[in-house]
């Protein structure tokens, strides 16, 4: 049986962010991660993508996964690419979808000239509006959201948005240790997403041996391709597995 574990982005919880995607893979084992920021009744102040990282790995061995694929959106993708650092021996395959950041030097000055690795030194509402803006490319007109579910859960969601934005700043990635896995790697993103994610995807086959990019061209990163296009991205996830 295949069994991949997909990471969700900081807004939504997996269970529904992933769902589309999950029905679209249908004979699959999908197991979803949800965050470690929400595991609680409120945000560590202590909290850091290690604490991702770890909560992923005993996720995985808690259900008896020695390898398992790995699927990652937003700051999902960039635990995904953490984890694949340190553990990439239990990575049979890495898919990732716009990752909140690659860590690379590149990537943090782009994120610095726009701001956004200062969301957590702003009111929420504030802040909020930073991280919209900043997901497409200058001049698409976004669609209003969709309407969010209610409760305790999604109270935290401003509290988790400021919690990752310093340790995207500052995480350090072993990147030898990166360049080292050899597994499949797909990357997706789309036409109207902001221009860092079509850098990143550059800079994901300098790194990747066997790195496929995709670009959806009519998606972004609010609108994303694992709910926009759930079939198209299952179909690419299919044979994505079928290399390792």
């Amino acid at each position: 049986m295949t069994v991949v574990i997909l990471v969700p982005g900081i807004l939504t919880p997996g269970r529904i962010r992933f769902a589309p995607l999950v029905a679209a893979i249908g004979s699959a084992d999908c197991e979803v991660k949800e965050l470690e920021v929400y595991a609680g009744s409120q945000v560590p102040d202590d909290y850091s993508l290690q604490m991702e990282v770890d909560g992923l790995d005993r996720f995985a061995s808690e259900r008896g996964l020695e390898r398992f694929h790995l699927y990652g959106f937003s700051i999902g993708g960039s635990i995904a690419l953490a984890y694949v650092a340190e553990h990439g021996s239990r990575v049979a395959s890495l898919a990732l979808d716009e990752p909140a950041t690659d860590f690379t030097d590149d990537d943090r000055k782009a994120m610095a000239a726009e701001g956004t690795d200062r969301l957590a030194d702003l009111p929420p509402g504030e802040r909020m509006k930073l991280f919209m803006q900043t997901m497409t490319r200058p001049g698409v007109n976004l669609a209003p959201p969709p309407r969010q579910p209610t409760g305790p859960e999604m109270a935290l969601r401003p509290a988790g948005l400021a919690a990752v934005s310093l340790p995207v700043r500052d995480y350090a990635i072993d990147e030898p240790k990166l360049r080292a896995y050899t597994g499949p790697v797909y990357f997706s993103y789309g036409g109207l997403s902001n221009a860092r994610w079509e850098a990143m995807a550059t800079r994901m086959r300098t790194c990747f041996p066997r790195c496929v990019v995709e670009r959806y061209n009519d998606r972004h990163h609010l609108d994303a391709s694992h709910q926009a296009e759930p079939e198209r991205v299952a179909t690419a996830l299919r044979t994505l597995w079928g290399q390792t």
